[in-house]
């Protein structure tokens, strides 16, 4: 797999972290806002969840055609382009006042963010060494879940005191710093060089469903997501009527995750850099998904929205450290004319089951109590993770047994 051959260049990874945590704060700010909005306007679950799907269906409708964006267009190009459209996008969205136009609208701020996901996600591993990739995604991954941390606290306070205006005009000057950062990033991939290595290359096209270890991981996280993802409609319900909170406690609280995120990043950097069998990495990740999953359900018990910081801040570390292990396993497996493309493709499936926990959640909110619905999707989320024990078991042995027996051969892209 192609890395950097030279020194890892910190620099460059150092300014692509800023800027996806600056940008991140502007993504969670706007989100949070308009949930806070419709809660506040008395909307249901089926309206959040309608919001939610807007703000996830081009991810995973537009992966195909993103990835291959990303893996054959210029990196800065693609960068500066969807950041200013973005940017323009928050402005017309901070004054619109049709439902329907606010949803197209978020459509719309999402089609950019499907490109720009797989151009950076395919960027780092072009900035370092090998051995440096475990510590360069810890850092991307926490300016990441920093902004996302900062963003619904922010939120909650300028909901609060503005309403919704402000906080997406911030969101709007965010998306510039990802316009600053791709002038100022040295390394770049994709364009004119990117495709002629794709079409003049003999080896044989990668394709995902020739390796089973990574079908198996993409298969597991998107099941498991789609399991328990209904949570993301339940809990502004659950935190703001349940337990009787404030905006600002919901910001709080839901950051809470966030930092636990960060937190793991940085504990399960170390342990994988230590960890070259790629089918540990796989039962690793597994193992932290079931984490995830036994916060939610230990959410459900909680009388007070507080009670529920460390458990998430818990949750958040097991999450920290599955993404470190998917991210790692999908670096080292798939060749780096290929990145973007595997990374649209891994993303599309996690947002396609997360949209499948949206409509979930947002139809049964109509028809049940938050707090059995919390405790539901913690039950599901276990229940798919025991079920998916056996397929990794099996898909770690048969790369074990065939690692030994040769190695396998090089791997190109398809044109």
């Amino acid at each position: 797999m192609s890395f950097t051959t030279g020194s890892s260049r910190w620099s460059d990874v150092w300014i692509a972290a800023t800027a996806r945590g600056v940008s991140s704060c502007g993504d969670f700010l706007a989100a949070t806002a308009l949930t806070l909005a419709l809660q506040s306007a008395g909307a249901g679950g089926l309206a959040v969840s309608v919001l939610l799907l807007a703000a996830t269906l081009p991810l995973v409708a537009l992966a195909p055609l993103t990835g291959r964006l990303a893996d054959r267009v210029d990196s800065r190009v693609l960068l500066v382009a969807a950041g200013l459209v973005q940017a323009a996008i928050c402005v017309a969205l901070a004054y619109a006042t049709a439902p329907a136009l606010v949803v197209a609208l978020v459509a719309l701020l999402a089609t950019g963010l499907a490109v720009t996901q797989p151009v950076l996600a395919a960027l780092v591993p072009v900035m370092v060494r090998a051995e440096d990739l475990p510590r360069a995604g810890a850092l991307n991954q926490t300016a990441g879940t920093l902004g996302a941390l900062a963003g619904p606290a922010l939120a909650g306070l300028l909901v609060g005191q503005f309403g919704t205006r402000v906080p997406l005009l911030v969101d709007a000057v965010s998306y510039l710093a990802l316009v600053v950062a791709a002038l100022l990033i040295r390394t770049r991939r994709g364009g004119r060089a990117t495709a002629a290595a794709g079409t003049t290359s003999t080896t044989p096209a990668w394709r995902l469903r020739r390796d089973p270890l990574l079908v198996v991981l993409v298969g597991s996280v998107a099941a498991v997501v789609g399991a328990v993802g209904a949570i993301n409609v339940i809990e502004v319900f659950f935190i703001r009527e349940t337990l009787d909170s404030s905006t600002t406690v919901y910001g709080l609280v839901t950051g809470s995750w966030t930092l636990g995120i960060v937190l793991g990043a940085w504990l399960f950097a170390r342990v994988a850099r230590r960890l070259a069998d790629d089918g540990a990495l796989l039962g690793a990740g597994l193992v932290l998904l079931g984490g995830c999953c036994l916060a939610v359900l230990a959410s459900a018990a909680v009388p007070s929205a507080w009670i529920l910081v460390p458990i998430w801040l818990l949750g958040g570390v097991a999450n920290g450290g599955e993404n470190v292990f998917g991210n790692l396993l999908l670096a080292r497996r798939v060749p780096e004319l290929a990145r973007g493309r595997a990374f649209a493709v891994f993303g599309a499936a996690v947002q396609g089951g997360g949209m499948a926990g949206y409509l979930v959640g947002g139809l049964l909110m109509e028809v049940a109590e938050p707090r059995p619905l919390v405790a539901g999707c913690g039950v599901a989320g276990l229940l798919v993770v025991v079920a998916l024990a056996w397929p990794v078991r099996r898909a770690v042995r048969a790369e074990r047994a065939a690692v030994p027996a040769a190695a396998p051969p090089p791997v190109g892209v398809a044109g």
